[in-house]
């Protein structure tokens, strides 16, 4: 039986400020806006991931979600693109020059949810997801 992950739930205080971040700063396709009378459900992907993101109100405070990890084939070019969209990102932080995977930059949404993001570049050639 296979078990994946599919969706986090991320606690922001304001769920439209944080579409604005998240689709239109970061880039991740918003999925679906569903509103009803008792919630609303706000669900967000990273282009190529297989887990999405639910922003909401949740028992979790605002801010409280540390170490959420984005990866991409190339930390240079993905930390200049956030930049270019307004994004404030650390300088590049290289862990392990001798091995892929230890090139890290790190950056925080509005309400203080902190993500790194981790450069692969067996991940330009091997995605883990199957281009289409």
């Amino acid at each position: 039986m296979n078990w994946t992950l599919e969706v986090i739930v991320l606690p922001v205080a304001d769920v439209e400020r944080s579409i604005a971040f998240y689709r239109d700063q970061l880039g991740f396709t918003l999925d679906h806006d569903t509103q009803t009378p008792q919630m609303r459900v706000v669900q967000l992907t990273p282009r190529g991931s297989g887990c999405s993101i639910v922003l909401g109100m949740s028992q979790m405070k605002p801010g409280s979600m540390n170490g959420l990890q984005l990866v991409v084939s190339d930390a240079d070019a993905a930390r200049a693109e956030l930049l270019s969209r307004g994004v404030e990102v650390s300088e590049l932080s290289i862990f392990d020059s001798e091995r892929d995977g230890g090139t890290f930059f790190f950056f925080d949404d509005p309400d203080g949810n902190s993500w790194a993001v981790q450069e692969m570049k067996i991940r330009a050639d091997k995605p883990l997801i199957p281009r289409a």
